[in-house]
């Protein structure tokens, strides 16, 4: 199991002097070489409703040898070369994050949250994790969010993909001028991702391979729409 940092998103107090129920869960990936801590501060700035109380998790990536890092070891979801044609993807280092992430989607699930109440996101190579554990997993859940972020693994696709995630929601951001990950590469996942027939809202936004206060006021408006839609369907 990885480990995580867990915060909510309103700790606040019922008159009974208890914790507010949580109703739902975002799972949020960092991206290569940092950790579970990249991302944990950004919760007030989703501008989420303070009387909806939603568990975020920040879990740390595993330590490993990296590729494009010229093999020294740091937090990874997967060994990388690069970005492009050029490039394999690390098959077996991607399917092993996802199992990772697996784990957690059961956790919550076992924690008394219906899939269809949890959201996995992810910042450039945890969106790509994000992006690749969500189409495969075997429920539905209420939404992927991919940042920066491309979907490794595409000729797969079609063959991985999961029924139940047909009807997940996807949100794809990427700024103009990435020069980590070219927004090229993002539009063709998100290409291969319609042709699968999935819904894709996409935004992107003149920054580089970064995220940006207006990006989370309109995460977090995307985040508050789809747990207000009955995902019991």
């Amino acid at each position: 199991m990885l480990e995580f940092i867990e915060k909510l998103s309103s700790p606040l107090s019922s008159s009974a002097g208890t914790e507010s129920a949580v109703v739902a869960s975002v799972i949020w990936l960092h991206g290569l070489g940092a950790d579970g801590y990249d991302f944990a501060d950004i919760i007030p700035s989703l501008q989420l409703d303070p009387d909806t109380n939603i568990r975020f998790l920040f879990p740390h990536a595993p330590v490993m040898p990296v590729s494009i890092n010229n093999g020294m070891a740091i937090p990874a979801w997967y060994d990388i070369e690069g970005i492009g044609k050029m490039h394999r993807d690390d098959v077996a280092g991607i399917r092993k994050s996802c199992d990772l992430v697996n784990k957690l989607l059961e956790l919550e699930h076992s924690r008394g949250l219906a899939y269809s109440r949890i959201i996995l996101a992810g910042f450039s190579q945890g969106g790509a994790i994000a992006l690749s554990a969500g189409v495969r997993f075997r429920k539905r859940l209420a939404g992927l969010i991919a940042l920066s972020a491309y979907l490794p693994m595409c000729a797969a696709l079609k063959k991985d993909k999961s029924e139940e995630s047909q009807s997940v929601p996807i949100l794809m951001m990427h700024g103009e001028q990435d020069p980590v990950v070219p927004m090229e590469f993002a539009h063709h996942s998100k290409i291969a991702l319609l042709e699968n027939n999935y819904q894709v809202d996409w935004i992107d936004y003149p920054m580089p391979h970064t995220v940006c206060a207006d990006q989370l006021v309109e995460i977090g408006a995307w985040i508050t729409q789809k747990l207000s839609v009955d995902a019991s369907k």
